[in-house]
């Protein structure tokens, strides 16, 4: 396995860190945002040390997009959201240094992106919580 032991990225997707993971793999790790948008707002980071989208083999692509099918079937039975948004910040803009994806259950009114988002508090505080209501339905629909 590919790890920089300086990446945070690294470290999270391998749990050398804590996380609230949801699901995983041999390819990929997917936990809860520690700041989330809406709750079960889910990244999803391969583990071995990927910065770029066109850096991932296609095993790890692969992975990454079934994880993303797998959760956002998890996101719209427990939370029935208006949709569901999946994205994935390059170049400048990842701010992880580590490729991630984010999939996060989207309800009406809500902007795509802003800065000022509204308080998540109570989301944050529910991260133990979520992520047992994501594994309890992963295991039981097995998707």
């Amino acid at each position: 396995m590919n790890i920089n032991n300086e990446c945070l990225g690294c470290q999270l997707a391998n749990q050398l860190e804590p996380v609230h993971v949801v699901y995983e793999d041999e390819h990929v790790c997917c936990f809860l945002d520690h700041d989330p948008i809406n709750e079960g707002h889910t990244l999803i980071l391969p583990k071995n040390h990927v910065v770029e989208m066109e850096e991932l083999d296609m095993e790890t692509a692969t992975a990454v997009w079934k994880a993303a099918v797998k959760i956002s079937k998890v996101l719209k039975y427990l939370f029935n959201p208006d949709g569901i948004t999946i994205c994935q910040n390059g170049g400048r803009f990842n701010e992880l240094k580590h490729f991630h994806m984010h999939v996060i259950p989207r309800y009406e009114g809500q902007p795509f992106y802003t800065d000022d988002w509204s308080d998540n508090t109570e989301q944050r505080e529910k991260l133990e919580e979520t992520k047992a209501k994501l594994r309890t339905c992963m295991k039981k629909y097995s998707y």
